[in-house]
């Protein structure tokens, strides 16, 4: 029910706020289920404030009554050196009637002290007693017959509607009498000066202040000041004005509490700085920094654009199994888990390479899928154990039309959010502006190792082995001893030499062969496959081959990374034996790509970290 002048409380409240809690710690009868929560400790804290002074109805009375004396005293025409001593009187008890508006924004202004003065258990209590003052506000509402805690609302307009409309209308202190809007949000600021209030309303597309004044408002502008707090939602309507410093406001005629809420806003709106605090408490971070409500308004729009471009081009997004009998189309290591009632040791997909492939030989010609993949590696601003990746597959294309089509999909991601090509990501203006470079492994290390050719190398004889280790050594490539072949030593020289260098966007092509082990050889290159990945701003972002089709040198590749996950390496894979009986089936020529949705859109959001960019990463447990 909406709170007017037609609907205001009854004035027999048993019990005000203040009183409310004195009564309790006296240890008086509490009747009511929520009072009988508090008087049982649930809520309240040992050393909640007692009520230091007069009641706020009563300050005001004497306001009101010392302002009447006051006026009539003049009538009479007494002196102004005999009335000054009662002026004086009558600004005190202004100021103390003040003070008892914001008596809930003192204790949390104390709460902000103590947490800057580092005392932590001081800072628990201050926040219980904030709590407690809230709850009691819900049962004086629920008390004068009002639900603190709403079914629903109907606004007419959003903050930024409202604002789009008035752009450019409306003089300082004019009223647009005819509008007749209704907003709802959160309450970011509260601003109350006796008789007139400003807040400041939060809903998702953005700001707006309220008017609210107990010349519209009548007797609820009384329950306005008592009940609301900053952090509630709240419901008005009202008309259009701006005000005389040139702000657009909501001109209140009638208010509603939507969801009382129980805990205070981080300290001054703005406070919440410190980095796990945001990812570990990601909704108050939502309300407080609208740059990470705008990261993620973006994301949403980014992975729609991506679908409706592959659904344009005829691909079909086709869901596939996350828990496997066998991890495979990655090297990566994997969760494991188990199947109770079918007696199963499972793992959680690392890739969903392998089933979309089954898919391409069950007779589809285009297939993706967007989802979660989970990896058990390292967290870092790059990596996060679960992320999300498209990953799809075209029959009849190769790994040259993938790399028309990655150009394609994420300039598409680029110009949904972006009316330009060129982004500023850190300290670089990167340019998404087609064609994008294409450089083969070999060449892009021989910049960086000008004096040594890896392609000049037999990979057939060990001593081209212990020449490439010798070389990237001089180079300062670390862990390369353990490494068992030229082209194992080329790609460790890439990724500490070559990849940090990699600011504007670069396919890196032509990969060994043995760290490509889903890749077709290539067709002029010995040694090598058919293979890119996508480079920007330091990171890799997508990766593609010409998909291996030949089902005996599939198994012979399983085969070699069974042997290395049994030495120890807990990222190869094994064989996947139904796999390979579908590919022996016969898969046709087949073009495939994966891409990292969280590093596009952190690129495409200037986020330096892929927690930025995951609504709720995954963290260690709090001590």
């Amino acid at each position: 029910m909406i709170v007017s002048r037609s609907h205001r409380p009854s004035k027999c409240l048993s019990y005000s706020i203040p009183s409310l809690t004195r009564d309790v710690l006296k240890g008086k009868t509490c009747n009511h289920p929520f009072r009988r929560t508090i008087a049982s400790g649930s809520f309240l804290s040992s050393s909640f404030p007692r009520d230091a002074g007069a009641d706020p109805t009563e300050v005001e009375q004497r306001v009101a009554e010392m302002g009447a004396k006051i006026r009539r005293l003049k009538a009479d025409g007494i002196s102004k050196d005999e009335l000054a001593p009662l002026v004086t009187e009558l600004l005190a008890l202004k100021e103390l009637a003040n003070s008892k508006e914001n008596e809930t924004e003192k204790v949390d202004k104390t709460a902000t002290i103590e947490k800057r003065g580092g005392d932590k258990q001081r800072v628990e209590l201050i926040d219980s007693e904030i709590r407690q003052v809230r709850l009691e506000k819900a049962i004086a509402m629920e008390e004068a017959g009002h639900n603190p805690y709403a079914y629903s609302f109907n606004p007419t307009h959003t903050a930024a509607e409202l604002q789009c409309i008035y752009e450019g209308k409306l003089r300082g202190g004019e009223e647009d009498e005819n509008a007749d809007v209704t907003v709802a949000g959160r309450i970011m600021t509260r601003r109350v000066f006796g008789k007139l209030a400003f807040f400041t309303l939060l809903d998702e597309s953005g700001t707006i202040q309220l008017q609210l004044d107990k010349k519209r408002l009548g007797d609820s502008f009384k329950d306005l000041k008592a009940w609301t707090d900053a952090g509630d939602i709240i419901g008005v309507s009202g008309t259009i004005r701006r005000t005389d410093k040139g702000e657009l406001s909501v001109y209140c005629n009638e208010w509603i509490m939507l969801t009382k809420s129980a805990l205070p806003l981080p300290d001054k709106f703005h406070g919440l700085t410190d980095i796990s605090k945001r990812y570990r408490q990601r909704h108050l971070d939502l309300i407080v920094n609208s740059s990470v409500r705008e990261t993620f308004r973006k994301r949403a729009i980014i992975t729609s654009t991506l679908r409706q471009k592959l659904n344009e081009l005829g691909f079909l997004e086709i869901e596939t199994p996350v828990l496997h009998n066998e991890p495979g189309g990655a090297e990566a290591k994997p969760f494991e888990t188990y199947h109770n009632s079918m007696g199963m040791e499972l793992t959680l997909r690392i890739a969903t390479e392998l089933h979309l492939k089954r898919l391409i030989v069950g007779g589809f010609h285009k297939v993706y899928e967007l989802g979660r993949i989970f990896r058990n590696e390292g967290i870092s601003t790059r990596h996060n154990p679960e992320f999300t990746s498209v990953e799809l597959y075209q029959a009849y294309a190769d790994y040259n039309d993938m790399m028309e089509l990655t150009e394609d999909l994420i300039c598409g991601m680029c110009s949904s959010v972006s009316d330009t090509l060129d982004i500023e990501y850190g300290e670089n203006t990167i340019s998404l502006e087609r064609p994008w470079r294409r450089v083969s492994m070999h060449d892009i290390v021989k910049e960086q190792m000008p004096e040594f050719d890896f392609s000049q190398l037999d990979s057939s004889k060990s001593a081209s082995l212990q020449l490439a280790k010798d070389a990237a050594k001089a180079n300062g490539v670390p862990k390369v001893d353990s490494l068992g072949s030229v082209g194992e030593v080329l790609n460790a020289c890439f990724e500490e030499l070559c990849e940090p260098t990699l600011i504007q966007p670069t396919f890196v092509i032509d990969y060994p062969v043995e760290v490509s082990p889903l890749a077709k050889p290539h067709r002029s290159k010995p040694g090598l496959t058919e293979r890119f990945e996508l480079f920007a701003s330091g990171r890799e972002l997508a990766n593609s081959f010409s998909e291996l089709t030949d089902p005996v040198d599939q198994r012979k590749r399983f085969e070699a990374q069974a042997a290395k996950k049994a030495a120890g390496d807990e990222e190869a894979c094994g064989v996947d034996e139904e796999f390979l009986v579908a590919l022996e089936q016969g898969m046709p020529p087949t073009g495939g790509l994966g891409i990292g949705i969280d590093r596009v859109i952190m690129l495409l959001t200037n986020s330096p970290s892929i927690r930025d960019v995951i609504a709720f990463p995954l963290l260690k447990k709090e001590e």
